[in-house]
C-alpha cells in the first residue's frame, strides 16, 4: 500500500485562506496543516480548526507581514518599516544575506507564538520557501533544540530526506504548468517505494483583498481547494490503494 501525506500550507495567511483550509480538511483529504504564527490571521485559523484532528505544523515566515520577534533583533530579515523582506527580494539576490543568528532568534519567537495560540508543540516544523540555505539551517537547529520533526525542503525534488524515522518524497501539490489532478496521477503512475512516505504539498484557500494584494500565488488555492474535496479524488486514492498519513504517523 502506498502511503502518502497531504499538507496544507499557509494557515494564517489570510481569513479566506484560513476558511479554504478548513473545507480542505473537512471535506477533503488534508490531514497536516502548517500555521504561519506570525501573523494576523493566525488565531482566527487556529480557532477554526481547532476541533479538527489534524497535525498541526509551525510553517516559519520570513516573508510576509510582521515578525513575532523585536524587528531590532533580526535587522537581515526586515525592511525599514519593520516588516518582513518580500520573497521577491530572497530571490533576485546574488547571495544568501540571511544571519544565522537572526533566523534562530525569529524561530523561537514564533515557536513561542505558536504554543501561545495552540497550547502544545507543532507536529512539524518547516519553512515558507525562500532560497535562503541559512534559513534552513537555522531551522534544523531549533528542530532539534526543541525535539520537534523537522521537515527540511530536499535540495533536489527527486531527494528523499529523512523525518523523524521516516524516509519522505517531497512532490508538489500543483503548478502553473499542472493542475492538482495531473500531479497526483502523475505520482499515482510511478511505482512506490518501499518504506517512502510520498509528502505532497498544497496551498488550498479562499481569496480576500490582502492574499489578492500580498501573494501571486491566488486562483492557484482555490483550484487545489476544489480538487481536494471532489469525491473522485478521494476514489482515485481508494483505486490505487492509497493510505494517507500525517505527521503523526511519521
Amino acid at each position: 500500500m502506498r502511503k502518502i501525506l497531504m499538507r496544507a500550507d499557509d494557515l494564517g495567511y489570510s481569513e479566506a485562506v484560513n476558511y479554504g483550509i478548513l473545507k480542505s480538511v473537512q471535506d477533503g483529504l488534508i490531514g497536516s496543516v502548517g500555521l504561519m504564527s506570525s501573523m494576523e490571521a493566525a488565531a482566527h485559523g487556529v480557532k477554526l480548526l481547532q476541533p479538527e484532528k489534524i497535525a498541526l505544523g509551525l510553517h516559519f515566515n520570513i516573508s510576509i507581514g510582521q515578525p513575532a520577534a523585536d524587528p531590532a533583533l533580526i535587522p537581515s530579515l526586515v525592511q525599514t518599516n519593520g516588516e518582513f523582506k518580500p520573497s521577491s527580494e530572497y530571490r533576485k539576490a546574488k547571495e544568501d544575506f540571511v544571519v544565522l543568528e537572526e533566523i534562530i532568534i525569529e524561530a523561537e519567537a514564533q515557536l513561542a507564538r505558536f504554543i501561545e495560540l495552540t497550547g502544545q508543540k507543532p507536529a512539524y516544523l518547516d519553512g515558507h520557501a525562500v532560497p535562503s540555505p541559512t534559513l534552513f539551517h537555522g531551522l534544523e537547529i531549533v528542530g532539534k533544540r526543541h525535539g520537534l520533526k523537522y521537515s527540511p525542503l530536499p535540495q533536489k525534488i527527486e531527494d528523499q530526506v529523512t523525518i523523524g524515522q521516516t524516509q519522505v518524497l517531497m512532490h508538489t501539490g500543483s503548478s502553473p504548468e499542472k493542475d492538482g489532478k495531473t500531479c497526483l496521477e502523475e505520482l499515482l503512475a510511478t511505482p512506490a517505494l518501499p518504506g517512502v512516505v510520498d509528502l505532497l504539498v498544497y496551498h488550498p484557500g479562499y481569496l480576500d483583498e490582502y492574499i489578492l494584494q500580498h501573494s501571486s500565488l491566488n486562483i492557484r488555492r482555490t483550484a487545489e481547494c476544489a480538487m481536494l474535496c471532489r469525491p473522485e479524488t478521494r476514489e482515485l486514492l481508494a483505486t490505487n490503494d492509497v493510505e494517507l498519513v500525517t505527521y503523526l504517523d511519521l
